[in-house]
């Protein structure tokens, strides 16, 4: 005769196994989800308690923070008007990028903030911004707001004499902040990511629950 072994599936041992699926389940169903969610192209700085917010004067005139741009997606590059290949580029995504969300471009803000307040002036930067794309902003800080604020987003500039005293060039730190339509920092674009990488991000941020 074969012998039959018990189990021990009481009621309480049927809650605890139960309980035990359940649970499971829960982890995979979880983990599916997750893995639905594409993996972000920049570094993900969410709760990063640096970068949080601003109170600058744009190319209008008209002093802004992150506030005034609630419900978009927002991208902050440093830089200045006479950068002769990291600027142009960065901005070139930034716009390309907001071309290839369709209609989601609505709500991308690109914001362009000065290291160079002795020669951007409002419409020196106005121009600029404008070459990429007309709702670009240009935001300008004098040298002391602007030593300020880069300490605040742990942004690197140093000036670099030229040959003659208007020459000068500016080293500076080359990437990009990304906000979500909360005005929460989320990420950190490297240079020369790529614009669909930016794209995609911004799609994922505005999509997001």
């Amino acid at each position: 005769m074969q012998k039959i072994v018990s189990l021990g599936c009481g009621r309480a041992a049927a809650i605890r196994l139960l309980a035990a699926g359940v649970a499971i389940a829960s982890t995979l169903w979880l983990t599916a989800c997750a893995e639905d969610l594409p993996p972000f192209v920049g570094i993900d700085i969410t709760g990063a308690n640096y970068a949080q917010d601003f109170t600058l004067t744009d190319h209008n005139g008209q002093r802004r923070t992150l506030v005034d741009f609630k419900g978009k997606a927002v991208v902050i590059f440093f830089g200045f008007t006479q950068c002769p290949d990291v600027c142009p580029t960065s901005m070139s995504e930034m716009a390309e990028a907001k071309a290839l969300l369709g209609p989601l471009g609505d709500r991308f803000q690109g914001l362009f903030l000065t290291v160079d307040p002795e020669r951007d002036t409002p419409e020196v930067m106005a121009a600029y911004v404008s070459h990429f794309d007309p709702t670009f902003l240009a935001l300008y800080a004098d040298p002391g707001e602007l030593k300020q604020v880069a300490a605040d987003f742990k942004v690197y500039y140093k000036r670099v004499e030229g040959p003659t005293p208007t020459s000068y060039s500016i080293d500076h730190s080359a990437g990009s902040y990304v906000y979500d339509a909360k005005g929460q920092l989320r990420l950190y674009h490297r240079y020369n990511t790529g614009a669909a990488g930016l794209a995609s991000d911004i799609k994922q941020l505005l999509t997001e629950n």
